[in-house]
């Protein structure tokens, strides 16, 4: 199988190389040239020290991509993922199966990335689309530790394909779903609970604070999941509780790394700017707070950290806020 991948920063590189494992033909597009020098040249990448295999190929020409590729992966951030597939589009001269390993939903759309390109892409040139979402650091997938992930797709032969394409014996294993819905609106809140975990964490609030806000925070996603059409099982499975720990307690998570920063006294537009990989966690907030606007949900967890990011709401006085609600039965 000839499988492209557009974008190639730490995520959608380690996937390429695990392609490649699985004896799969893989070419990455990315817009930076020093990356793909160093990927075609050297076969490392600028996020880790690990050798990638010398068939990983990259190139800066999406044309060529495109045209190699019967399937497309999609990877990257996903506040350019609605340019980059209008641009895609133009290129496609045959339908493509997708797979989206980005996470997040569109501000003021609300769209997860199905959505959006559900909106953009006709049969003429996407025949499929599966996203591919679980507990998962590169940092650990590139040295081939054992990791376990979900496809999921409303058509499950084109999930089981993505299943067994990805599957490798020795370190990753993937399970398939038809729940697309919950698989990317709980991969995708979760990395704002991860963002507030990492803030609680800066100021020393303690092992414990980040139990209760982990708990609490599983339960705003599955608030979220279930008003957008996903299911209460999705948020329990690896997509949402699975991913939500790893991400909300891990130096490897760039979210989590991030709300540090902030929780250490950093300002947030310096984290953020300075970060080597995105930080989809603010982005999610705003999303995720626009749809507790919208459908009128009780999230205070996301209600409160939107204050403090975009309202600039003194943490301190955040904490209070939350503490003073209204006792009631858990």
């Amino acid at each position: 199988m000839k499988v492209g991948f557009i974008g190639g920063g730490s995520w959608g590189s380690t996937l390429a190389n695990l392609l490649s494992d699985n004896k799969h033909e893989t070419l990455i597009y990315d817009i930076n040239q020093d990356t793909v020098n160093l990927i075609n040249e050297k076969h490392t990448h600028p996020f880790f020290e690990s050798i990638l295999n010398d068939d990983v190929k990259a190139t800066t020409n999406l044309s060529d991509v495109v045209n190699f590729s019967d399937i497309l992966v999609l990877s990257v951030p996903t506040k350019v993922i609605r340019p980059v597939m209008e641009q895609v589009k133009a290129l496609i001269k045959s339908p493509k199966l997708f797979v989206n390993v980005s996470k997040g939903i569109e501000p003021h759309t609300l769209l997860t990335v199905s959505g959006i390109a559900e909106e953009i892409f006709t049969e003429r040139e996407m025949k499929g689309f599966v996203t591919l979402s679980g507990p998962s650091h590169a940092e650990e997938v590139i040295k081939r530790k054992l990791t376990t992930l979900v496809a999921a797709s409303k058509n499950i032969k084109d999930a089981e394909l993505v299943q067994s394409l990805f599957s490798n014996q020795s370190y990753m294993r993937v399970y398939s779903s038809t729940d697309i819905i919950g698989v990317e609106v709980a991969g995708s809140v979760k990395n704002a609970i991860a963002l507030v975990s990492g803030v609680c964490t800066g100021l020393g609030l303690g092992e414990n604070a980040r139990a209760a806000l982990i708990n609490r925070g599983a339960l705003e996603i599955i608030r979220i999941t279930l008003v957008l059409g996903g299911e209460r099982d999705t948020v329990y499975g690896l997509a949402g509780i699975g991913d939500l720990i790893v991400t909300a307690s891990s130096m490897n998570s760039r979210n989590f790394q991030a709300g540090l920063k902030i929780g250490q006294g950093e300002d947030v537009n310096d984290v953020v700017n300075n970060s080597r990989m995105v930080v989809e966690g603010v982005r999610v907030l705003e999303s995720a707070y626009e749809i507790s606007i919208k459908h009128n949900l009780y999230l205070p967890i996301i209600s409160t950290a939107y204050k403090v990011i975009f309202e600039k709401l003194n943490v301190n006085e955040a904490i209070e806020l939350i503490l003073s609600a209204e006792l009631k039965k858990e």
